[in-house]
């Protein structure tokens, strides 16, 4: 496992945008998935967003599509999530994940969170109506 820390969450109101970071160690950023996950209260946690790092394929889920994107910045040795158009309904608990190494972006099509070996601590975000 590896130490992950995420930054940059918060209270918005709807329709206002967020922009969280996962700053990780310099490997994560070739040939790993490195995912968003989230878990509202007495929810179970639900994947986000899911990129192939080098590569940069990327997944989302349905409910965050042309709202959501999924970056890595090599500077920064981090993966953010820059979040549009928030909605209530995207308070939730947020969490970074990280895989070890995978031969392709087919290893990270979402599916088995067991893959993600690693997390962060999370980060809460709010948003209100």
């Amino acid at each position: 496992q590896v130490q992950l820390v995420e930054s940059g969450g918060g209270s918005v109101q709807a329709g206002g945008s967020l922009r969280l970071s996962c700053a990780g160690p310099e490997y994560t950023l070739r040939h790993t998935c490195m995912g968003w996950f989230r878990q509202a209260p007495g929810q179970e946690r639900e994947w986000v967003a899911i990129i192939y790092t080098g590569v940069r394929t990327t997944y989302y889920t349905d409910s965050v599509k042309g709202r959501f994107t999924i970056s890595q910045d090599n500077a920064k040795k981090a993966v953010s999530l820059q979040m549009n158009s928030l909605k209530p309904e995207d308070t939730a608990m947020y969490y970074c994940a990280a895989s070890s190494f995978v031969w392709g972006s087919n290893d990270c099509a979402p599916g088995d969170q067991n893959l993600f070996i690693s997390w962060g601590q999370g980060t809460q975000v709010t948003v209100s109506s």
